[in-house]
């Protein structure tokens, strides 16, 4: 019989320190369908009666070996009402061999880990070499996973942070302090002028961002919104900028930053500079001008979970 082993959230964590999670998201994109089979998500809308609707999400990958990994997700708007993070999931592995469920990962860490590791892949690609002061949007479960992940990449000494609720902010500039970065809580606007990299990961429904903020040079990561009708930029910001996507299936299913520009007038789907398999293969190239501004836009792939997933194992069977 066979018996599932659980990992949880910290196992997960330790398993995955974000050097190594960022070559191995490297490596999966720049290997592309050769390595990894990732089928589009099957998304869902789940309503639920005194809710902001829930968001269901089925993710699987699998490579020629048969090792094969399903993600699955609930995003809970309303969550963030009752002090628990919006993202809840789970990540089940399968054996390579015989197809039985022989493990089941934390996919609340696993999503958190996977997703600022991207992010901070793209940034390896497009944020300049001297960027050093990283602001970040949004003071979720993602805020501070996104401050260690782009800290991995760039030169970041100071940490600015916004949220709708003031206290949120300054507990994730507190937490940044705490561990070296010179961070503070600021205003949108305020922040913007002055970033050399812009992380959002909100669910917002309204630009935060405004385009005419945006100064040469600043490189702007949107993780959070991940439906049509979410957006964290204005079609300015999107127009303004040099455009890169995790996955162009994704981005185009799904990013409602870049599907709202396009309806606006002020983006095409033909100006997508590339993805982060042509990033990581060397098909494409990402910064070539310092005083460019850069958006790279994701809504997640399960080639990160499958590879996010197979690092955490093999390092925890290593010991």
């Amino acid at each position: 019989m066979t018996v599932m082993r659980i990992v949880s959230a910290e196992a997960v964590a330790a398993a995955t320190p974000y050097p190594a999670l960022v070559d191995a998201l490297s490596a999966a994109f720049a290997a592309g369908p050769e390595g990894c089979v990732a089928p589009p998500r099957a998304h869902h809308g789940v309503a639920v009666d005194g809710e902001p609707e829930r968001t269901l999400l089925l993710m699987p990958a699998w490579d020629r070996s048969g090792l094969l990994v399903v993600k699955l997700v609930q995003v809970a708007p309303g969550n963030a009402a009752r002090g628990l993070p919006a993202v809840q999931g789970q990540v089940m592995v399968a054996d390579a061999e015989t197809g039985a469920w022989v493990a089941m990962l934390d996919g609340g860490e696993l999503t958190a880990r996977r997703t600022a590791a991207a992010s901070a892949l793209a940034a390896r690609h497009l944020a300049r070499a001297d960027a050093a002061t990283l602001m970040v949007v949004g003071a979720g479960r993602l805020s501070t996973a996104l401050i260690e992940a782009h800290a991995t990449v760039r030169p970041i000494r100071r940490v600015l942070v916004w949220a709708r609720r003031s206290e949120a902010a300054a507990a994730v500039a507190a937490w940044a302090q705490a561990r070296g970065f010179a961070a503070r809580p600021v205003g949108l606007e305020e922040g913007a002028a002055v970033a050399d990299v812009i992380s959002c990961a909100t669910l917002s429904a309204d630009p935060l961002i405004r385009g005419a903020w945006l100064r040469p040079g600043v490189h702007l990561d949107l993780v959070g919104a991940f439906r049509p009708d979410m957006r964290e930029t204005d079609a300015a910001a999107v127009a303004r900028a040099a455009v890169f996507v995790d996955t162009r299936a994704g981005a185009l299913g799904e990013a409602g930053d870049l599907l709202q520009a396009a309806r606006e007038g002020a983006f095409s789907p033909e100006a997508i500079r590339a993805d982060l398999f042509e990033l990581c293969s060397g098909a494409q190239q990402g910064r070539t001008d310092p005083g460019a501004i850069t958006l790279f836009k994701s809504v997640g792939a399960s080639l990160e979970d499958f590879a996010t997933a197979k690092l955490a194992l093999s390092r925890l069977d290593a010991g």
